[in-house]
């Protein structure tokens, strides 16, 4: 237990609150028990410890601590014990980050859950963690956040030192150009749209360009080396054929699917090639969209496919990264989260929230692809300001 305090204390001495992330005031940490899921690197661990800092102070031990349990304190103690003790000690608040790296958490949090109704815990871990499974079912207990990369306004924040306020996709759509003249009095947008679209999504940028790509990539393999076969069952002697087909997304998307050809060029059946991405989409390494989200069925073939996000594409993408991909790539990535976005049945790209029809792209759209929808807007890689009905695409960076 000392050792675990000494650790907290000395990760408290690294945290500053100068760049708190928008997700923070969306959690709401009077609930007994929250869940903090999210890809590795989008950070989850730095928003826990900020949390500690503002609310308890960075010397605190008694009532509230952070321990991550890939600790190999953990090898030799049960995880329920250490909050056993925690909470004699007179322990109220438990931060427990990496919490998929200890075998059984879900049955022995449940179990502190039920007998220490005065604490209050936070777990964190892989965006692939589900609260009805493992050895305990959680989804009574536990409210579940999804926690993103940057968007492009919490980017400029971080990296460019300008702040602005997350805006509604209805707002966007409706005062866009008040929303643009405040964002270009500070900045010329687009030049930094177009470096967030490289280097923008993961707040690992802090550590240099260099490996950044790298990084990403160590990330895909973690997650499809450990996490995937931990968390999902997934075959290790299949690793190989899902960094094929990743491989091959990367390089053709968006990818309009053809499950035989995807099956012939993996060596995948069909329902095991459709099990997979479904999988891959869990684990944030894909976007996957269908034509009607509220009817999709379990292991239904989606319409098309993307990378999760742009950075991933010149990560992964063994050819010329395509703008118009990364464009949608983009757009689907910031919207997904709070709102449903569908492959347009129209000639459009995409329909928000059944209501919204919208084509991404550049210059040369001229609206024939909505010309029929009474909702219909063009995101518009090249525009600085609102053009009738032409929205800037980095705008719906401001959604979160």
């Amino acid at each position: 237990m000392e050792s675990l305090i000494r650790r907290h204390l000395n990760r408290m001495q690294t945290v500053n609150l100068d760049f708190v992330r928008g997700m923070m005031d969306s959690i709401d940490w009077n609930e007994r028990l929250v869940m903090i899921k999210g890809q590795k690197g989008v950070g989850k661990t730095t928003l826990m410890t900020q949390r500690i800092l503002q609310e308890f102070g960075p010397t605190n031990t008694t009532d509230v601590l952070y321990v991550s349990l890939d600790n190999i304190y953990f090898s030799t103690h049960r995880l329920l014990d250490f909050i056993e003790q925690f909470h004699a000690m007179g322990g109220k608040y438990l931060f427990l980050d990496e919490v998929h790296k200890y075998q059984g958490w879900s049955l022995e949090v449940k179990n502190a859950y039920d007998e220490f109704t005065d604490m209050k815990i936070v777990v964190s871990g892989s965006s692939l963690m589900n609260l009805s499974d493992g050895e305990a079912d959680l989804s009574r207990r536990c409210i579940p956040y999804s926690m993103p990369g940057l968007s492009f306004r919490e980017y400029l924040q971080l990296f460019h030192q300008k702040v602005f306020r997350r805006r509604t996709l209805e707002e966007i759509l409706t005062d866009g150009n008040s929303i643009c003249a405040e964002v270009n009095a500070l900045i010329r947008p687009l030049q930094l749209f177009s470096d967030y679209l490289q280097y923008g999504y993961y707040p690992f940028l802090k550590e240099g360009r260099n490996n950044y790509h790298v990084r990403i990539e160590n990330i895909v393999n973690i997650i499809l080396e450990t996490e995937l076969p931990q968390l999902k069952g997934l075959d290790v002697g299949n690793i190989r054929k899902i960094k094929a087909l990743l491989g091959i997304l990367a390089s053709n998307v968006p990818y309009t699917v053809d499950t035989v050809k995807l099956s012939t060029m993996t060596g995948l059946s069909r329902t095991t090639l459709l099990q997979y991405l479904q999988h891959l989409s869990e684990a944030s390494l894909l976007q996957l969209l269908y034509s009607d989200v509220t009817n999709v069925k379990r292991l239904q073939k989606p319409d098309k496919i993307y990378l999760h996000n742009p950075n991933m594409m010149y990560a992964l993408s063994t050819t010329h990264v395509n703008n118009g991909t990364l464009r949608e790539s983009f757009f689907i990535n910031q919207l997904a989260s709070e709102h449903d976005v569908e492959y347009s049945k129209t000639s459009a790209d995409f329909t928000i929230d059944h209501k919204y029809t919208i084509e991404v792209g550049g210059h040369s759209k001229d609206g024939k692809q909505i010309a029929n929808a009474s909702n219909g807007f063009i995101a518009s890689a090249d525009e600085e300001y609102v053009l009738g009905n032409k929205i800037p695409l980095w705008l719906f960076g401001f959604l979160y």
